[in-house]
């Protein structure tokens, strides 16, 4: 009886549970290109999708171009950045064996938002790149800066990161304030909270093609170092005694994690507690080890970010809410949630 008993609650297998999740993330993207002002029915939509993208718009109807033009690639940004924050915060979490670590735990989201601030602030202009360029050079130098001030704790001493990464976060959060309070007007002061709160409204096909090759590559190589990882959460001791190079593997898992959100970030803007709770939620479904929670987390946090960009079109359309918004209202009862199971 209690061996049935226990056989009968067992979790499932990590490809089923994967390939539940990635049904469902299929169908969280039909839904969010369906959904918006202009809502079309599932048969349209199918149809639309089916027929591909039409550049003219004599021979194109009507859910085709808003779809392929708006909808299609906002979704798919979305689900690229979803996707790489869960990663990200689930390698951070096991590298500093701290479940409240996630990407902005280095300095990378404050980062960017003084890089991107300063840029607007200060007028500069090249084009569609400015924002993004400026946000990627923020998150660089934040990591730089970080690395130098805690140089000797790769080898071990992951409370020391941790510790810089909140200080260079608080003195770059009040940089950007400091910023946005000195030199911008009400108008600009606007679209920088905007910016700095995450949305997908600028998506077009080239950032997703971007986001698609920088997210597929980490994510291949990060997944490549996925028993380091395993040992790695035990501790930099256990580690070393099995014959891995701490520093060498610790510094390279921070700079692949740091690349993979600063992308992001550069084109989405901060998106906060996708990175802290998805792969909390990932281990509940497929257990600790790497190899198969790295994908699991990743579509996760893929659907996590659909959903919430769809939530922020719709629920008070036409006007538009920042994803940041819904991902802090879903990502804190679940997180809340978590904390208070018995196990």
């Amino acid at each position: 009886m209690l061996s049935l008993a226990g056989s009968s609650l067992r979790r499932p297998s990590p490809g089923v549970v994967l390939a539940g999740l990635v049904v469902g993330l299929l169908a969280a993207m039909c839904a969010a290109v369906a959904l918006g002002p202009v809502a079309f029915s599932l048969p349209e939509t199918l149809g639309a999708l089916l027929a591909g993208n039409w550049h003219s718009t004599t021979d194109s109807t009507l859910p085709q171009r808003v779809i392929w033009s708006l909808r299609l690639p906002r979704t798919l940004l979305a689900a690229l950045a979803g996707g790489a924050l869960a990663v990200s915060g689930t390698v951070l979490q096991a590298l500093t064996r701290n479940p409240l670590a996630d990407p902005w735990i280095l300095g990378i989201s404050s980062g960017a938002g003084a890089g991107a601030v300063l840029v607007i602030a200060a007028g500069w202009s090249i084009g569609w790149a400015t924002i993004p360029l400026g946000a990627f050079s923020g998150t660089a130098l934040a990591f730089a800066l970080v690395l130098l001030l805690a140089r000797h704790a790769l080898a071990g001493q992951s409370g020391r990161l941790v510790l810089t990464g909140v200080a260079v976060t608080q003195l770059l959060s009040a940089l950007t304030s400091l910023i946005t309070f000195w030199k911008t007007d009400a108008d600009t002061s606007r679209g920088v909270m905007f910016w700095l709160l995450g949305s997908f409204t600028q998506a077009d096909w080239f950032q997703v093609q971007l986001c698609a090759l920088v997210v597929v590559t980490i994510f291949l190589l990060i997944w490549w170092q996925a028993r380091a990882l395993d040992v790695l959460s035990f501790g930099a001791i256990t580690a070393s005694s099995v014959g891995v190079n701490v520093g060498r593997t610790t510094l390279r898992l921070y700079s692949l994690t740091t690349l993979l959100t600063a992308v992001i970030v550069a084109c989405c803007g901060a998106i906060g507690f996708i990175g802290l709770t998805v792969p909390h939620i990932a281990r509940i479904l497929a257990g600790r080890r790497h190899q198969q929670l790295l994908p699991v987390a990743m579509v996760c946090g893929a659907i996590v970010a659909v959903m919430a960009d769809t939530l922020a079109r719709t629920l008070l359309a036409p006007r538009e809410l920042p994803v940041g918004i819904l991902t802090a209202l879903l990502g804190v009862p679940v997180f809340l949630l978590l904390i208070a199971r018995p196990r």
